[in-house]
């Protein structure tokens, strides 16, 4: 499992969570690689932009003081939903290759649930149908997944629409975020 080096602030807080009795300036944001959420400090006097990627790694860190831990799904404010929204379309559409690998490796949880299952809107025909088609030719790109498979959604929505649930709602199985 890589670590996270650097991460892209979802919102900021300046003066911490609203409804907590601490008053320090604290951001929402999310890991590059493994999409974690994370609540970072500032250093002192420094503030954070929304969109902006900061260095969280194991050297010196120029805006960040320290990683105060794992961002609370519950605590997610409506503008870091937002902006994680934009940051996952983003993603996908930058890292096709890797999604187009899930598509081409994924694997049966279980004798009754396939990983592709658990995308929304994929149930037992479109697994069938994926399966087939890749036993033939790996495939290439999405819209090699759009032509080859009859029906189905948009293969990059649908891994959008996954790994929004996996960071914003507890699941049994995660296919994309550590």
């Amino acid at each position: 499992m890589a670590k996270e080096e650097n991460a892209v602030i979802l919102d900021f807080l300046p003066y911490g969570y609203p409804l907590e009795n601490k008053r320090m300036p604290m951001a929402q944001a999310i890991g590059t690689i493994g999409l974690t959420l994370l609540q970072l400090v500032p250093r002192r006097g420094e503030r954070f932009e929304v969109g902006e990627v900061v260095y969280i790694g194991d050297g010196k860190r120029e805006k960040v003081q320290y990683i105060l831990g794992r961002c609370p799904r519950e605590k997610l404010t409506e503008a870091a939903k937002r902006e994680m929204e934009e940051f996952v379309k983003n993603a996908v559409e930058k890292d096709e290759q890797k999604f187009v690998k899930f598509f081409n490796e994924a694997q049966a949880i279980n004798t009754r649930l396939h990983q592709f299952e658990l995308l929304p809107g994929l149930g037992k025909k479109h697994t069938r149908a994926i399966l087939a088609a890749r036993k033939e030719k790996d495939f290439e790109s999405f819209d090699d997944i759009k032509k080859r498979i009859p029906n189905i959604p948009s293969p990059e929505k649908l891994i959008e629409k996954r790994i929004m649930e996996e960071l914003t709602e507890i699941q049994r199985h995660n296919l994309f975020i550590l």
